[in-house]
């Protein structure tokens, strides 16, 4: 069958060549077409555009760039319908992905999947009943979003575990580095880490991380050292105005090596929360935001949920401390990090936190989960087209 993908950031991409692969063991005559990344391209196929010309993010990147999203957008739109897929599967990234889907079913009678469902239930839940409308199957892999779809708003979804703790655990059964190695391998004292994940996009590293460096570097003294993990897709170039003078390295696609060897991280929210909660390291999570005090009020006023990170939202409860809109400070960061470092109460609470999450999420094997229901789903709609 011939399947038509749609990634739009680099966790998507990572996500959608998993379920890539896990599709290729169910059909073996599995045809890709895609917009995505490099991780999809080693899979196979035929990428149309890479993911770093779609991901623009916040208000005036994207008015800035309107034209080049709507020119995206087109030439999608023109390329599905040249290509004529069995299926579209839209891997999140929601602005770009649900425009399509409401094209796709208004204008053809493709299928369209949505795998890692849009977080409606945080902002626009509105957009339930496009959902409903143009969605043919929706793919969760978070637990809690079961209830919102299915009891508040009456539409089945397919919950299939969480693809991240399939990759840490995979990771994690692997890797075999010792601390040395590690610091001798990427030329780094051989001291504890603190791990700075500052986003994956261009305006969240340029808001976020001064202040992750800033405050990190109050927490170390002489006893740590400060590691940032490179963004995919990002130069080291774009890094350099902001490490430049600071006592500070940077790593690249060395994210899970460089959280098993870390002591503790300031995380921008987002999938990275979760892979720290998974490796155990304990962490503030922290997002810096224009017009701090008004977000503050529409988080307290319009948000549908009390938490921005998925640790805590999988809990239900606080595990790991958020700093955001007006509680985002580089001395707030300070103060958490200081919390977490050494041993204690503070650093065990949110250990066991973890333990919590991981019990909550389970074992199910996420990609192939959804590709065993995706092909059993298409090969039955096939059949019935052929007996009708």
């Amino acid at each position: 069958m011939k399947y038509y993908l749609i990634a739009g950031e680099a966790s998507g991409d990572l996500h959608a060549s998993h379920l890539m692969l896990a599709l290729k063991e169910k059909d073996r005559n599995a045809e890709f077409r895609f917009f995505g990344g490099d991780l999809m391209t080693a899979v196979g196929g035929t990428r149309v555009k890479h993911y770093r010309e779609l991901a623009y993010m916040g208000f005036i990147p994207v008015l800035l760039h309107l034209r080049t999203i709507f020119r995206n957008m087109a030439l999608c739109k023109k390329d599905i319908m040249e290509y004529a897929p069995d299926v579209v599967i839209l891997i999140d990234y929601p602005g770009f992905n649900l425009s399509i889907a409401k094209f796709v079913h208004a204008k053809t009678s493709i299928p369209v999947y949505y795998y890692i469902s849009p977080k409606i239930w945080a902002w626009k839940e509105y957009r339930i009943k496009n959902i409903k409308r143009d969605i043919s199957e929706l793919f969760s892999i978070l637990p809690f979003e079961i209830d919102f779809f299915e009891k508040k708003h009456h539409y089945p979804i397919n919950y299939v575990g969480n693809p991240t703790a399939d990759e840490v655990a995979e990771f994690k059964a692997t890797y075999t580095e010792t601390a040395d190695e590690y610091a001798e391998r990427n030329k780094l004292p051989r001291k504890p880490i603190i791990a700075l994940l500052a986003g994956s996009r261009k305006q969240e590293i340029k808001d976020n991380l001064p202040y992750m460096i800033r405050a990190a570097k109050r927490v170390c003294g002489d006893n740590y050292q400060m590691v940032i993990a490179g963004a995919p897709g990002i130069d080291k170039e774009f890094y350099d105005s902001y490490i430049n003078g600071m006592d500070v390295k940077i790593v690249f696609g060395e994210t899970y090596a460089l959280l098993s060897q870390s002591r503790a991280a300031a995380v921008t929210s987002g999938t990275a929360t979760l892979e720290t909660a998974l490796f155990n390291v304990p962490q503030v999570v922290c997002y810096k935001t224009p017009m701090p005090k008004v977000i503050a009020f529409l988080r307290r006023h319009l948000l549908k949920v009390k938490y921005i990170s998925l640790v805590n939202l999988i809990a239900n409860r606080t595990v790991v401390k958020e700093l955001v809109a007006d509680t985002f400070s580089e001395d707030n960061i300070a103060r958490e990090l200081q919390s977490i470092i050494p041993d204690g109460k503070e650093r065990s609470a949110m250990q066991q936190g973890y333990a919590d999450i991981k019990a909550i999420l389970g074992d199910r094997k996420a990609p192939e989960n959804a590709a065993e229901i995706m092909v059993g789903k298409l090969t039955s709609e096939r059949v019935d087209k052929l007996t009708s």
